[in-house]
């Protein structure tokens, strides 16, 4: 019964999952392209300084955004009341992966976040050629060197759960 309830929980979520896939995979996008962009060719200097200050700061909140609609999701799961071993393990295993995809958002959130008004103290210095970068900027593209596009670990459990209790139909 408990393997069905969890199921349920599972399907009910699965859109927020979704959805936070495809944000993530968004801002991952953005970010690699800007970092990419920023590493090769400096951060600027006026009025692109300023740009560079406002693009760190809206990716941060896209960071967020993407952390928020996991933490729905594993709120969920975490929620579950469950006594089987089987259904227990898919619930820790989605736990952890779900916990690793937000320490690294919260990382890339963190460099942004500190990168943003570097940007902008570039703007009022005189040493400043255009031609650096921040040192978040560097570390943000070597995280980004390494992420890797989140799968559908939702719909995966739930497919797991489904074949090993034989569960079917719409009501789950």
């Amino acid at each position: 019964m408990e393997a069905v309830e969890f199921s349920k929980a599972l399907s009910d979520h699965q859109v927020n999952f979704v959805k936070a896939n495809t944000i993530e995979k968004e801002f991952v996008s953005n970010a690699r392209a800007w970092c990419d962009w920023i590493t090769a060719s400096g951060a600027g200097r006026g009025v692109e300084l300023d740009q560079n200050a406002t693009v760190a700061t809206e990716l941060a909140k896209s960071a967020v955004a993407v952390s928020e609609q996991l933490s729905e999701v594993r709120m969920a799961i975490d929620a579950q009341t469950l006594t089987g071993e089987y259904p227990r393990h898919i619930r820790n295993v989605l736990t952890t992966q779900l916990t690793q995809r937000q320490r690294m958002l919260q990382d890339m959130r963190a460099l942004l976040e500190q990168s943003a008004p570097q940007f902008l103290q570039f703007k009022n210095s005189t040493a400043y050629k255009g031609d650096s970068y921040p040192d978040g900027i560097g570390k943000l593209g070597a995280l980004l060197r390494v992420y890797e596009a989140p799968a559908d670990t939702v719909g995966g459990a739930l497919t797991e759960l489904k074949t090993r209790y034989r569960l079917s139909g719409s009501g789950i």
